[in-house]
């Protein structure tokens, strides 16, 4: 007796589907603050799609952090820019729009890398200080702070050595929009492929998304006050027509979770991806710049005719599912008074950070005067570098200012030397940074000291089946040492070497545990290591190890 319909006439495309918002933990870490800073951290709820890496990985649950803080310091959360939202503290210098990004000290940087990567602290640290100059320049006087650009940084060195990995953990720590490529998918411009200007374009989406997160979490509360109201507007109508006391008694009901099953009619805006009939008008696909500029103007022509109306499809469901439909649709009403890209722009231009990996694949060696008619060579060096320098992009969501993002450059450059890049390629990666091949110890250090170590990884996979696994300290001996002697005979490949050595030795129990008794405990020993690995360390074939 109690059905009512929700109209939402202007309300924008939104899933039909319910949204499940869950809290997730945060880690603390000890950071500098400002000595006017006194203002508290919130860790709200979170609502973030996992990505980009865009890619998932869940909040650490520690508590502190390795090293010092050192000094009067401040706790606030770190988490993934994708999965875990995190607030920092305001400067004084902030500018309208920027991201607010973690000021963490490079002390702590290089401790918070350290539970994940093994050795390699020179990388730890240019990484770290490139972090903290970012908070740095924002303290500057506003005609200073144009003057201040980032150093960019090159690392060089082995294959499997760290990397990478140092890029991925460097976007767990930082709130700021941070994208890694692979230099070896675009190609020069004129060719059939990707140009280099779409990395600019890619790293704008990261930003809009987390700027469209970051200001759903400011106005959550807010939304879920004005969810309240129009389920009481659709059980009891509007205040103007219901009593106070009616209205009261159905908030008090509603509150207490009586009414959960209560059914209502929604109207849900539909989901779609933009204009479909733009995309076969004008060709090209749906995220295509151009035709996204097209669309854009044909719904501002239909809307002047007032023939623009979102398609809504009305659905009954309980109060329990409505509840959060009618929350995205009030959000996304909220988010429509929000200039969501002039806040996405100012983010990706002043903290925007672009990982370019395998930047070495792109060069070709100058000691036989050859040059490579490659379209992904030299062509994309040269295209690199205004984007390096500094340039603009124009952008689906506008201009964008490349001066100010910061540059991480990483290759092996094993066939090839840095000095076989293009010489102005090389001026604007001015910080160079060596990483050091893996040796037996390293690799022993991996297998033991990361959290997420592959020994641990195997435990508690073998452990779903009831079958406690265990490694002696001198079967993990054995792992790195063979390891390390593949690498040194057959091609390094540096840490991957471990996962193809031991998966060799985890076959059997793994295509056994399935049928162990529940309690059962397998020991892996130096003597079964040796049996496992034996044909390996006699026979001369070694093509199944090589990756």
């Amino acid at each position: 007796m109690f059905l009512a319909t929700a109209a939402f006439r202007r309300a924008p495309s939104c899933s039909s589907k319910a949204v499940t918002f869950r809290q997730r933990s945060c880690r603390f870490l000890s950071v500098a603050a400002p000595s006017d800073t006194s203002d508290d951290v919130d860790d709200g709820d979170e609502n973030l799609a996992d990505s980009p890496d865009v890619n998932d990985g869940t909040g650490d649950s520690s508590s502190s952090t390795d090293g010092d803080g050192g000094g009067s310091s401040k706790e606030i959360p770190v988490g993934q820019p994708d999965a875990d939202r995190c607030e920092a503290i305001p400067t004084s210098s902030s500018q309208p729009g920027w991201i607010d990004t973690i000021s963490l000290r490079p002390n702590e940087v290089v401790n918070e890398l350290n539970r994940h990567i093994v050795g390699q602290p020179s990388a730890k640290r240019a990484v770290a200080i490139a972090m903290r100059n970012r908070w740095r320049r924002r303290q500057l006087s506003p005609d200073l702070l144009k003057e201040v650009t980032p150093r960019n940084v090159l690392m060089i060195g082995p294959t499997g050595c760290g990397k990478t990995e140092v890029a991925r953990r460097m976007a767990k720590l930082s709130a700021a929009p941070f994208l890694k490529v692979e230099a070896t998918k675009f190609t020069e411009v004129g060719y059939h492929g990707r140009d280099v200007d779409q990395i600019v374009r890619d790293l704008m989406d990261v930003s809009m998304a987390l700027t469209k997160k970051r200001q759903m979490e400011k106005l959550r509360a807010e939304a879920v006050n004005l969810v309240e109201e129009r389920i009481l507007d659709m059980l009891v109508g509007p205040d103007a027509t219901g009593t106070k006391g009616q209205r009261d008694s159905f908030r008090g009901m509603l509150q207490d979770g009586l009414l959960e099953r209560q059914e209502l009619e929604v109207d849900v805006p539909e989901k779609g991806d933009g204009d479909p009939g733009a995309v076969l008008a004008f060709g090209g696909e749906s995220n295509n710049m151009n035709v996204q500029a097209m669309s854009e103007l044909m719904k501002k022509i239909g809307g002047g005719r007032g023939a623009m109306r979102v398609p809504s499809e009305r659905k009954k469901m309980p109060i329990s599912e409505a509840r959060e439909v009618i929350f995205e649709i009030e959000l996304e009403k909220m988010l429509e008074k929000v200039d969501l890209k002039k806040e996405a722009i100012a983010a990706a231009q002043e903290s925007g950070i672009i990982f370019i990996d395998e930047i070495d694949k792109i060069c070709s060696s100058r000691d036989y005067g050859s040059k490579s008619a490659d379209a992904s060579a030299e062509g994309v060096q040269r295209d690199l570098l205004p984007l390096i320098e500094g340039t603009t992009i124009s952008t689906k969501y506008g201009n964008v200012d490349t001066d100010y993002m910061l540059f991480i450059g990483s290759g092996a450059f094993h066939a090839v030397k840095p000095s076989d890049m293009l010489p102005e390629l090389q001026g604007r990666l001015p910080i160079r940074v060596e990483l050091n091949g893996l040796t037996e110890e390293d690799l022993y250090k991996i297998l033991t000291e990361p959290e997420a170590n592959l020994v641990r990884q195997q435990i508690e996979l073998i452990k779903t089946e009831g079958v406690t696994l265990t490694f002696d300290d001198e079967a993990l001996r054995e792992i790195a040492k063979t390891a390390a002697l593949l690498n040194k005979t057959v091609e390094n490949i540096g840490a991957r070497r471990l996962h193809t050595v031991l998966e060799r030795i985890m076959e059997e129990i793994s295509f056994e545990a399935a049928e162990m008794d529940n309690n059962e405990e397998v020991v892996v020993t130096k003597d079964l290591v040796k049996e496992r690995l034996s044909d390996v360390l006699t026979k001369s074939d070694l093509h199944k190890y090589i990756l």
